[in-house]
């Protein structure tokens, strides 16, 4: 669009809140205007249809939970702020033997995180309480989405942003490996939850 570039490192702020919002972020402040927003967004769609899948990979250690959670056949769902449609392509492309109850992006009907609704809508098609739910998450607006909705915020700090961001905005613990996860089902059973 002939504005500044941004360093490749700010993107770890832009990005977590959907393409409007990363749109917004990325536009100098003097072109702020719903039509250049709007755009932009469009153009961010754009590309990321074309390119979603070049350097994208699950993190070490995802698989290895995913295959251990399912196995001890606990409920997994996924909600996102990315469109609908590409949320799908994501997890089946990446994810494709392992089932989730509920795979869930943006949709029009439903406000994007960190408004609660999603997951608390998740939560009711699952018939499990918000809070027997462990939100696992690696941004402030997750941690946030988790404890709007009553659930247990758990920070994954091998993703994108800080312990510092995670524990600011709710995180009731911080894991360091997608195998921690398990360890905090492997307490809750213990203590009887």
């Amino acid at each position: 669009m002939g504005f500044p570039t941004h360093p490749i490192e700010s993107y770890r702020r832009f990005v977590g809140d959907g393409a409007g919002c990363l749109a917004r972020r990325v536009l100098p402040d003097d072109h702020q205007d719903d039509e250049t927003a709007e755009r932009c967004r469009e153009i961010i769609r754009a590309e990321y249809a074309k390119c979603w899948a070049d350097n994208t990979k699950p993190y070490p250690g995802v698989t290895e939970l995913l295959t251990e959670l399912q196995e001890r056949g606990i409920p997994m769902a996924v909600l996102s702020n990315k469109p609908h449609d590409a949320t799908r392509t994501v997890v089946e492309g990446y994810f494709p033997d392992y089932h989730f109850q509920v795979v869930r992006g943006a949709l029009p009907s439903v406000p994007v995180k960190p408004d609660p609704a999603g997951a608390l809508q998740i939560a009711e098609e699952l018939g499990i309480p918000p809070e027997r739910f462990v939100y696992l998450g690696d941004t402030d607006t997750d941690m946030h989405t988790a404890v709007a909705a009553g659930m247990f915020p758990a920070g994954a700090l091998w993703g994108f942003r800080t312990a510092e961001e995670l524990t600011a905005n709710g995180a009731r613990v911080l894991l360091k490996t997608p195998h921690e996860v398990v360890n905090l089902f492997n307490r809750a059973q213990s203590d009887g939850g």
